[in-house]
């Protein structure tokens, strides 16, 4: 759920975010090929959970992206920038564009924290998923290239690429479903009862295709329109941002969650559910996923089309399920942004959604 006008903005480092900004040039001196001084510091805006800075020298920028400063209490698991560092090491150079990596710290002695270093990628995040002001023709291409990647991603070897220990093989859905169920019932403020119905219903209606584990590869967990850095001018992604959630895991999961937008209306989520797309030259779900099918060879549409509600109703569990977990820290006081208070009250309404798909699969 995180917002790439990260990459877009930068303000002045705060002072919770800030560090030795010449114990991290002595560092980048040694360990980054070509890099020379002077560095000046700058953060990102956004509020995604790892601090993203851009270093600025003479000849070139950077970004760091690094885990939150040393008074931040850490969940084992999260903020596992180095997870981040190895996806993007092992995909750069594959037909899933991604920055390029410089360098990973996980000394924290040198600024405090673990961190790595990046590309600085040059482009555009387009938020809207109308794509307002655009050709119809344009919209085409822009949803075609971002149909092409992710099947490009499901697409790679693991294997080839060093990722094959990224995750854990097997089980996926089971796994999944059972951590985002205790992540839930761990966040809840108030009841919501059709959560209570989905922690009984997912398991024991998943399909064939759920529990097929040859269909096993690299997914991004959060794969949307802003969080793809776009050519200035051109239909073509340069880099996928946000791999925070990426894990080795099924394809037709991740591929669903991509296509939930056509499922929600406008807003908090910016989707495009009950836009009238064909006017506006964007693909109906129907077509995506026909591409999607052609590209990948993973199934044909009409084996997906009986399991299609299960896939959506999941995923839109799983959001939930992240949603109540914003709701809670809003209700201790640990969030307390308009957009985490509007994000935590989107868990109810999320839920009663996934319910319904349950209710048609």
């Amino acid at each position: 759920m995180s917002n790439n006008d990260q990459f877009v903005g930068t303000r002045a480092v705060s002072e919770a975010h800030a560090f030795d900004a010449g114990a991290l040039q002595a560092w980048l001196a040694q360990h980054v090929e070509g890099f020379a001084g002077p560095l000046s510091v700058e953060m990102f805006k956004g509020g995604q959970s790892n601090p993203t800075y851009k270093l600025i020298t003479p000849t070139q920028s950077y970004v760091m992206r690094a885990k939150p400063g040393p008074v931040a209490k850490l969940l084992p698991s999260a903020h596992a920038i180095e997870r981040e560092f190895a996806v993007m090491r092992g995909l750069y150079g594959t037909e899933v564009p991604v920055a390029k990596m410089h360098a990973l710290c996980e000394d924290e002695s040198v600024i405090g924290r673990a961190f790595y270093i990046m590309e600085f990628v040059q482009g555009r995040v387009l938020w809207d998923q109308t794509l307002p002001g655009m050709p119809n023709a344009e919209r085409a291409a822009i949803y075609d290239e971002m149909n092409r990647v992710i099947a490009a991603l499901h697409k790679v070897d693991a294997q080839t690429q060093g990722l094959q220990t990224y995750g854990k093989p097997g089980n996926y859905f089971e796994r999944q479903i059972g951590r985002w169920s205790k992540q839930y019932l761990a966040s809840v403020t108030q009841p919501i009862p059709e959560m209570d119905q989905l922690i009984e219903w997912l398991p024991a209606h998943m399909p064939a295709s759920a529990r097929d584990d040859r269909l096993t590869s690299i997914v991004h967990g959060d794969y949307r329109l802003d969080n793809l850095m776009f050519h200035a001018t051109e239909p073509r992604v340069l880099a996928v941002l946000d791999w925070e959630l990426s894990t080795l895991g099924h394809p037709l999961a991740d591929f669903a969650y991509h296509c939930m937008s056509w499922h929600i209306p406008p807003g908090a989520f910016r989707g495009i559910g009950g836009v009238d797309v064909q006017s506006l030259g964007i693909p109906t779900e129907g077509e995506y996923i026909r591409r999607y099918c052609e590209r990948t060879g993973f199934a044909t549409p009409e084996q997906l089309a009986p399991d299609w509600n299960f896939y959506l109703a999941y995923n839109m569990f799983r959001i939930a399920a992240i949603l109540q977990g914003i709701a809670k820290r809003v209700e201790a006081g640990t969030a307390s942004s308009a957009q985490a208070k509007a994000s935590g009250a989107g868990a109810r309404p999320m839920a009663r959604l996934a319910w319904l798909f349950s209710q048609k699969a």
